[in-house]
């Protein structure tokens, strides 16, 4: 199995769109990204503006994603396709991420459901994390 980490382009817009609607946990359609102002062209064009999307690709296959919004010092999203889960993509996503916002800021967040059964929560927090108001 070979992986890469490489940061997206333009031309990844589909695919990241793609991986975003895969995941079983935190689903949303692409309507309800769109509701919530995420659509293919902010996309591209936030990836125009500045690195903040990488993508991790299992066997040249896209498998997963983080992004970041830099001026915020935010984690934005960490999306793995569940066919690619438990591959150590997300640990490899958030330090690459993390070490792009750490570039700019002292103190990093992410936002994520405060629910206890959201698997993403105990990824979080296994990586550092802790919980803040």
């Amino acid at each position: 199995m070979q992986t890469l980490i490489r940061a997206a382009t333009q031309d990844d817009v589909e695919i990241l769109f793609t991986l975003r609607t895969s995941v079983v946990q935190n689903h949303l359609s692409v309507e309800q990204m769109a509701d919530l102002g995420i659509t293919p062209q902010v996309l591209a064009d936030s990836i125009r503006q500045a690195p903040c999307v990488w993508m991790a690709e299992v066997d040249g296959q896209p498998a997963a994603f983080s992004m970041i919004d830099q001026a915020a010092g935010e984690v934005f999203a960490m999306f793995v396709s569940p066919a690619y889960e438990n591959l150590g993509l997300g640990r490899q996503l958030m330090a690459v991420a993390e070490a792009a916002l750490f570039g700019h800021h002292e103190t990093l967040f992410l936002i994520t459901d405060g629910r206890g059964e959201i698997r993403a929560n105990g990824f979080y927090h296994r990586l550092g994390w802790e919980n803040t108001d």
